[in-house]
């Protein structure tokens, strides 16, 4: 990944170009379904507020 890094427990979104399977232990499969319905629960934030935040920061 490129750029700075962020802080530790910033939540993102990664989408991929390409569909591809992944080996994934239980543990780890358990921890992305409940990563993925807390963030279907979740409100969004748009681009303009992330931007408006991006501003202030500089």
């Amino acid at each position: 990944m490129e750029g700075e890094p962020l802080p530790e427990g910033t939540r993102v979104t990664v989408h991929l170009a390409e569909e591809r399977e992944w080996d994934l232990d239980e543990a780890s499969t358990q921890e992305l379904l409940l990563a993925a319905t807390g963030a279907e629960l979740e409100e969004g934030v748009s681009s303009e507020q992330i931007l408006a935040e991006l501003r202030v920061m500089k």
